[in-house]
Parts: structure tokens; sequence; C-alpha cells
């Protein structure tokens, strides 16, 4: 380990202090979150064993909602065991390399998760505005090849994260404020000059969320146009119903991201440092928790699905695994 002046640049372990200046709460605050983690882990994997096995759901719209499923499992999974480890058993250490590791899952899955909502919303702009050309647009091999793109994106973007922060010597103590290993909230506590992981995380949050946005209004855009063209009124309503369920996913999945960047950046002192570290907590358990109640309730194929499965029908196709 390199030392200067005997205090280590390289510490063996990072302690998480959880939510500072609310530890004496931090049993209160962990029943609401193993509760959404609770209901994230039964309703995605619900959801992924449904689209697996009902032939019904073997379509593009589920094939992207399976992706997403999957990555609302990984995503709440590389935080919630931990932050609850610390609020029930203070089992604060951190090994270095176990926190790029959580570093390295947090950020991927992230932008994982951004980008697999981009390609529903072009999913949805291909079924209402060439839907006789759906099925022959979103094959099965576009529709992988998409969900490995968007996969590698986040890795290839995200790995200098781990380099970044491995390079920055930490002399003033290993004390993270936090209840996860966040890129930047692990940077601040460097000694070193980290200006250029935070040039390079705002630039990766602009590649990643700006495009997608950016991607997801102009399908948006493009599907109102063509939805207010349409003479029937019950024809535009099915329209938007199907978009429905979507928009929701969007709303649950920005929104306590954007209030963490703003507030990060122009919050200052006005916003408890003890709010941020619960927003981020939540920007990583809100998706996930209600992506499968949003789907399951506007959905009627998964809805019909879940009804035949508990109702013990036969129609749930019961391969091997």
């Amino acid at each position: 380990m390199q030392r200067v002046n005997g205090t280590p640049l390289t510490p063996v372990s990072f302690i998480l202090n959880g939510v500072p200046g609310l530890e004496d709460k931090h049993i209160w605050i962990s029943l609401p979150f193993c509760s959404m983690y609770i209901v994230a882990m039964v309703g995605n994997c619900g959801l992924l064993y449904l689209i697996r096995y009902e032939e019904t759901l073997h379509r593009p719209m589920y094939f992207f909602l399976a992706m997403l499923s999957f990555t609302d499992v990984v995503m709440c999974t590389s935080t919630l065991p931990n932050t609850l480890g610390i609020f029930w058993f203070n089992l604060k250490e951190i090994d270095f390399n176990a926190c790029l590791t959580q570093m390295f899952f947090i950020h991927t899955f992230t932008g994982m998760e951004s980008g697999v909502l981009m390609l529903m919303a072009l999913d949805r702009y291909v079924a209402i505005c060439y839907p006789l050309r759906y099925a022959t647009i979103l094959t099965n091999p576009i529709i992988a090849n998409a969900g490995f793109i968007t996969f590698m994106r986040g890795v290839i973007l995200v790995i200098p994260f781990s380099f970044l922060t491995k390079r920055l010597p930490f002399c003033q103590g290993n004390v993270i404020p936090h209840t996860y290993c966040d890129h930047m909230s692990v940077a601040k506590i460097s000694c070193g000059n980290v200006k250029i992981n935070a040039v390079y995380g705002l630039m990766v949050a602009l590649l990643i969320g700006g495009f997608d946005i950016f991607c997801i209004t102009v399908s948006y855009t493009m599907i109102l146009r063509a939805v207010l063209k349409l003479s029937s009124a019950d024809a535009r309503q099915k329209a938007f119903g199907t978009c429905t369920s979507h928009i929701c996913a969007i709303v649950f999945s920005y929104t306590p991201a954007f209030f963490s960047f703003f507030a990060h950046r122009f919050g200052g002192h006005k916003v408890p440092h003890s709010l941020h570290i619960i927003m981020a907590n939540i920007y990583l358990l809100l998706p996930p928790t209600m992506n499968p109640i949003v789907y399951g309730v506007k959905t009627k194929q998964i809805w019909d699905c879940v009804i035949r499965l508990f109702s013990g029908s036969k129609d749930i196709k019961s391969h091997g695994i």
C-alpha cells in the first residue's frame, strides 16, 4: 500500500456512514426501503417469469419490458442489501475493490435503465406510426442487438470511473457520507484533484441521459402527431393508452434523477445532505418498485396472465427451466 507520511494513499476499505445526521433513525428509514425492495424483487421477478413462459407475451414490447425488469433487479440489488446491512447491523465497512465493483454496477445499470426506456419509446413509435411493419422492423435479432448495444454503451462509459477513482489519493480518511459507493461521493473524500472525475461524470450523464431523453422526446412528438391525425376518438384513446405505462415509467425514473442532479449542482447548502442521500436511494428504488405495479395494472395482457396464473389455469406454459 502506498503511503505519504504514514498515511495510506489507497485505503484497504471504506466506511459507508449511512444517512449523515439521521443515524438514530436508520431503523425507521430502513422499513420503507426494505418494503420497496421486496415489492421490486417480487414484481420484477414475476414479470420475468410471465414473459419467459407465457407465449402471448413473446412480443417486442414485452421483451423490452423484460430487459427493464432485469435491469431493475440488478440496479436495486447492487445497493439495498448493503444499505440494509448498514441500517440493521452497523456493517459499514466495504472493501476498496468491492466499492469500485458496486460503483460499476450502479452506474452501468442506471445507464441501462435509461437506455431501455429510450428503446421502449422507439418501440411505441414504431407500433403507432408503422403498425403494419411493426413485426418486420422489430425482429428478435434487432431487439437483442439493441439491448446488447445499450448495455455495452453503459459498460464502456462507466469503466473509466474505476480507473479515475483508483488514481486518487485518500489521505484525509476513508469515511463516505453515503449508503453506497457513488462515483462522486467516493471522489469527494479524496485529497486529490477531482476535477477530471466531475467533468467526466457530467459528460457521461449527458451522453447517456441527455441522448436518451432527446430520443424519447422526439419519439413522443412523432407519436403525438400521428395520434392527432386519427379521425376516431376511440382510436386516439387506444393509441395513447398503449403509451400510459411507459410514460409512468419515465416519470418514476427521471423525476428523482433530475432532483438529485439539480439539487447537487444548484441546491448548495439549501438542501440537507441527508435528503440528498435519501433521494439517491429512492432514485435506485422507486423505478424497480413502481414499474411492475404500473405495467401489471395498466397492461391487460399481463393482468390476464397474472389472473390465469393464480387461478390455476394451464394456459401458462410449464416448460422446464
